[in-house]
């Protein structure tokens, strides 16, 4: 018969095959692939649902839905003259839509999850507060070593100021042929010199009491007076109206 007569390997149905190699492993990945695809679909929908999701469901789907005509309260909302769509009050100021309903899951009290949300924003302040408090505290102390610093160089500066109205005082008090100054610190002091005397002791610790503004203070006053010269200036004026007329003035921030 003809149904047993051997296929013909020349025929066009047998040529038409796809025959490139691992094809049919393509195949039965796909297969498989599909067949563990179907059988979660059909798990899916086999599978009892619990009942909180069951609640869910027909919560959702009542809350979808609108009021009818049944509702006992939206017939009596209509009966009072209102219509669908349209906003509560009597000047329509109101809310359109229902105050939306908020499901409790936990086992906690009313009120914990505003109790946690105010703890949350008050332990927040706190934190922002530390960091303020840290920052104010790092630029308190940077301008204090600033200022410091500022001092320190503000002293160095009437260090050298004194120095220098001190050689000024000796060389001009030399030349009025002065052999003792007026003060002791008036003068720059030789690097080795005896004391012994009870009353130079006392003059070096009156005048250790003063600070180096107040020497130069009195010093330069000195100067200017006896003298008619200005540390600053550089200058030996001619008399004290000339020292007050060319001089800018007694301290340093006049010379600036």
């Amino acid at each position: 018969m003809e149904e047993d007569e051997e296929e013909d390997y020349m025929s066009d149905s047998f040529l038409k095959q796809d025959v490139r190699p691992g094809l049919p492993m393509v195949r039965r990945v796909k297969e498989a692939i599909q067949k563990e695809e179907k059988q979660k679909e059909a798990n899916e929908k086999n599978r009892q649902k619990s009942i909180k999701e069951e609640e869910k469901e027909r919560r959702d789907l009542v809350l979808k839905s609108a009021l009818g005509n049944e509702n006992k309260g939206f017939a009596l909302l209509q009966k009072m003259g209102y219509r669908s769509g349209q906003a509560l009050g009597k000047s329509g100021e109101g809310i359109v839509e229902p105050i939306p309903l908020n499901i409790k899951t936990g086992r906690s009290g009313l009120g914990h999850d505003e109790l946690k949300k105010r703890k949350a924003e008050e332990k927040l302040e706190n934190y922002r507060q530390k960091l303020h408090m840290k920052k104010q505290a790092n630029e308190e102390a940077a301008d204090q070593f600033r200022i410091r610093l500022k001092n320190k160089q503000e002293e160095r500066k009437m260090e050298g100021d004194l120095r220098k109205s001190q050689r000024a005082c000796q060389r001009l008090d030399m030349q009025k042929d002065i052999d003792v100054p007026k003060e002791t610190w008036y003068w720059l002091e030789p690097e080795e010199e005896d004391r012994k005397d009870d009353e130079d002791k006392e003059d070096e610790c009156t005048s250790s009491d003063l600070s180096v503004s107040e020497k130069l203070r009195l010093l330069t006053a000195y100067l200017r007076q006896e003298h008619f010269y200005c540390v600053w200036c550089g200058t030996t004026y001619e008399g004290s109206k000339d020292l007050s007329s060319n001089c800018p003035g007694d301290s340093a921030a006049d010379h600036d």
